[in-house]
């Protein structure tokens, strides 16, 4: 009987290494596959963020061809009423 314990205690002992490994490469996927979700998710986050930053300020440089356009059509507006306030007073005289 006690050699027989002894061969079961012998037969357990790696039995029990070999389950402890396999929950251990289990748990290793898992945080694997955790941690590939999550980098996953904060991309779509970053993204959208981004996405959503590009579509809120305006750049520098698009303000200043905004300005130069709206200085242009000024200058435009203001040269033509000029012209017909010329106009105006020559027909006047």
């Amino acid at each position: 009987m006690n050699g027989t314990l002894m061969l079961r205690a012998e037969a357990l002992i790696p039995i029990i290494g070999l389950v402890s490994g396999l929950i251990g490469a289990y748990v290793g996927l898992q945080n694997r596959a955790l941690l590939a979700e999550v980098r996953t998710e904060l991309a779509e986050l970053e993204n959208r963020i981004i996405a959503r930053i590009n579509g809120t300020y305006v750049r520098s440089a698009e303000c200043l061809i905004r300005s130069e356009n709206a200085n242009s059509r000024l200058d435009d507006l203001a040269g033509e009423v000029r012209d017909l306030s010329r106009a105006g007073r020559h027909a006047e005289e």
